[in-house]
């Protein structure tokens, strides 16, 4: 009679888990997950703009101007970046890689839940990713991905960053 949560009930049941609260303190606690990755990346020296749009459906959009989610193939854990990132609470670029320390000498967020927890949470999540000449785009809603990944060349130049827009 002991079930187990899986995937994205894991924060939709519980969000006050990751969190701190079911509430507006919960909400204003995942939009600083997303802002403080963007802020890392500033911080790092990978991008100076930070925009945050607040629309009237009360969703939020971060873009950052730093080098945007890496997307591909992690030989490793034998599965794609984004997944990981996107989909897999305790996945992130800023643990301790076996090659010296993390990846970024200051980080405000180190645990590896902020993006995962904030789309699991959303009603719906948008994540557009500019990186290595290509935009791919993301849309998921209620936790799970609708569409699959879409990649396209950019038309954009060597402009990189990372979109999220959500509610």
């Amino acid at each position: 009679s002991i079930p187990s949560l899986r995937g994205e009930d894991r924060v939709r049941k519980r969000p006050a888990v990751i969190f701190g609260s079911d509430g507006l303190d919960g909400c204003e606690h995942s939009f600083f997950e997303i802002l403080s990755n963007a802020v890392d990346e500033a911080k790092e020296g990978y991008g100076s703009v930070i925009k945050v749009t607040y629309y009237n459906d009360r969703s939020i959009e971060v873009d950052d101007h730093g080098r945007g989610v890496p997307m591909g193939w992690n030989e490793r854990e034998k599965r794609w970046n984004w997944e990981l990132i996107f989909c897999e609470l305790y996945a992130g670029g800023k643990y301790d890689n076996n090659s010296g320390g993390s990846a970024y000498e200051y980080s405000l967020g180190l645990n590896g839940l902020g993006s995962c927890a904030t789309q699991y949470a959303s009603e719906f999540f948008d994540a557009t990713i500019r990186r290595d000449g290509f935009r791919y785009d993301l849309h998921f809603e209620k936790g799970r991905n609708k569409g699959g990944l879409k990649k396209e060349p950019t038309d954009r130049g060597r402009k990189t960053g990372s979109v999220f827009h959500w509610r």
